[in-house]
């Protein structure tokens, strides 16, 4: 492989409050595809790193909370990164205070059903129809 033949892993969280059916964002640098600055918690897989360890080590640094990790939920490769796969993971809190940092300014509890508002011109349609059905399910 060349170097310029890079081939980068987002892993991004989705927490999900299955009692008040809630998904957490976070505001911040994060995403700089994102028009709105708004974003799911997350970080690039480094080489030889546990998947899971960094996602919830992330997590963790970006909003305090510790996390258990459902599984994975949805893959992406952005039209403007074809060098780039992006999976979401859904995952619920465990322990932690709410406390913003590494990258992310603010954190907001929103309605699954309000994701568009927050991601418009990057929210897959896919991923869309996934959280309005986290309105109307409960994942324990």
């Amino acid at each position: 492989m060349k170097k310029d033949d890079k081939f980068k892993v987002v892993l991004v969280g989705m927490i999900y409050n299955p009692s008040d059916r809630k998904i957490l964002i976070g505001k911040g640098n994060l995403d700089p595809s994102s028009p709105t600055g708004w974003c799911f918690p997350g970080a690039k897989l480094k080489k030889e790193k546990d998947i899971d360890k960094r996602l919830k080590v992330k997590i963790f640094e970006q909003t305090g909370y510790k996390v258990k990790n459902l599984g994975s939920i949805f893959v992406r490769v952005p039209k403007k990164e074809p060098d780039t796969v992006i999976v979401y993971f859904l995952c619920e809190v465990f322990s932690g205070k709410e406390k913003p940092g590494m990258g992310l300014t603010e954190l907001k509890w929103i309605n699954p059903s309000e994701a568009k508002n927050y991601f418009a011109k990057n929210m897959n349609s896919r991923l869309e129809e996934y959280f309005m059905s986290l309105d109307s399910k409960s994942f324990r």
